[in-house]
């Protein structure tokens, strides 16, 4: 016996499912509740909407009991693509503008300080892969948010904006660089090998010095090599009007360190538009664990396709592979 729904019910059950708060799916509850026609084919619909009801309510009740406490907020940005990239520094720096640049992100871009307040992603594409870029709001001697540090702790690697049309922006720089160490994060060119603090989290750092364009800028570079030289890889660009941008773009990849590989199904062709990335030397069992986390205990064999092999050579568990190998995996 059917329960012959009415269009009405049928809309609120719409925006009961596109409801988010507790407080709007109850009163879209309630407004399910008055227009269901009550009879015998509709009585375990009747239950569940009572079922729901009680619970929201509960759940309502319980909130208002037990307010959540407003701290500093979280925020938490999935890794996509073949790394992710954070991209900081002191204010007007042109941060906003490059992830525009690079991306198709539309982050707020505008002449005075603190524009960016909360982080705001975006995919740069590098010939066939995509990497993460990440804005994020400046940091300064007085202001840096807090979520900040852990945002740099877990992403791949860091850029560090500096700006080329500043005098001081050597020492605004060192500031940026301090307030993270102070929070336990030390930005570096290279990752040391071993380290005494284990609380200490060091993230690999490539320096962009921006504005190139501007008057004085070379001699200010001079000065940034001098002294940040040693410390990290430094690219000049000028994200506003895209001079060193192409550069730029291939530095970023490079500077995550990983290989794109390649897979295909036996007697097919291999698939060439989206590749898997992973860690300069990643053997076999490494790629088949980025396939799938099964793959790695039940692979028999593999063919490959690539450098220093011939093509369709079989090779064994721990084979190094290299950019642009193309697999074949039989598990």
């Amino acid at each position: 016996m059917a329960a012959n729904l009415t269009p009405q019910y049928l809309d609120a059950e719409a925006d009961y499912k596109k409801a988010t708060s507790p407080e709007d799916k109850l009163a879209c509850l309630k407004k399910m509740w008055t227009l269901l026609p009550k009879h015998k084919a509709s009585e375990k619909m009747q239950a569940d909407l009572k079922t729901k009801m009680s619970e929201l309510r509960e759940e309502i009740e319980h909130a208002k009991k037990n307010p959540k406490k407003v701290g500093v907020p979280s925020y938490k940005i999935p890794k996509q693509g073949a790394g992710q990239i954070v991209i900081v520094g002191a204010p007007n720096t042109g941060k906003s503008r490059l992830l525009t640049r690079l991306t198709r992100a539309t982050p707020e871009v505008a002449v005075y300080p603190f524009t960016t307040r909360e982080p705001y992603a975006g995919m740069m594409d590098w010939e066939d892969v995509k990497v993460q870029l990440i804005d994020t709001p400046p940091i300064t001697a007085d202001v840096m948010e807090g979520f900040l540090s852990s945002m740099v702790r877990t992403a791949d690697a860091a850029a560090l904006m500096i700006d080329l049309g500043d005098d001081d922006s050597p020492f605004a720089a060192e500031t940026v660089l301090q307030r993270l160490a102070e929070v336990k994060t030390v930005l570096v060119g290279q990752v040391p090998a071993e380290q005494e603090d284990l609380t200490i989290q060091y993230v690999k750092t490539i320096m962009l010095a921006n504005k190139i364009d501007l008057p004085g800028a070379e001699e200010r570079l001079e000065i940034i090599r001098e002294m940040f030289g040693p410390r990290f890889p430094i690219h000049p660009l000028t994200a506003e009007h895209g001079a060193g941008l192409e550069d730029v773009r291939k530095a970023l990849y490079d500077f995550l360190g990983v290989i794109r590989v390649y897979t295909k199904q036996p007697g097919k062709p291999p698939d060439m538009s989206s590749p898997f990335t992973c860690p300069i030397g990643s053997t076999l069992v490494d790629l088949a664990e980025c396939v799938h986390r099964d793959f790695a205990e039940n692979l028999k064999s593999a063919r490959i396709w690539g450098s220093g092999v011939f093509d369709g050579q079989t090779i064994k568990r721990d084979h190094v592979l290299h950019d642009k190998d193309v697999v074949e995996l039989h598990v």
